[in-house]
């Protein structure tokens, strides 16, 4: 393992720079390994704040590509449109308002929910789908 370390000139030692596959496989390590990301810290020569910052970048995608490790989320982004739809008039004051949701899937089908949705209701249908 090389680092670069950047001197003042004289002889004091500035900053080490890590290459981005250098702090790839140093999280990479600590998700799949039973040892602290203290020890495994100190094992590299820093400090393990600065290992559990590079943790957070890993897991939003900062690090570049991250290989399939026990830990990693698998989670997968996806698009969203929100679309107003003004009151129809006839109804409005008879009719207590409903609340829809509609979920596409490019390729796989349109799921619609209505009336009182909670977070763990539209967690289910998801996972559902998703399989």
């Amino acid at each position: 393992m090389e680092d670069t370390l950047v001197s003042a000139g004289d002889g004091s030692v500035k900053r080490r720079y890590w290459t981005i596959q250098e702090k790839r496989r140093m999280v990479e390590e600590t998700l799949s390994s039973s040892t602290s990301v203290a020890v495994l810290a100190r094992q590299h020569g820093l400090n393990a704040n600065q290992l559990f910052y590079w943790r957070k970048l890993y897991h939003c995608g900062q690090l570049g590509h991250s290989s399939s490790v026990e830990g990693s989320s698998g989670v997968r982004l996806l698009p969203v449109s929100v679309a107003d739809e003004p009151p129809h008039e006839a109804h409005r004051d008879s009719v207590p308002s409903k609340r829809t949701i509609n979920i596409e899937f490019p390729g796989r089908a349109l799921v619609s929910l209505e009336g009182d949705l909670d977070a763990d209701v539209i967690r289910a249908v998801l996972e559902g789908v998703r399989g």
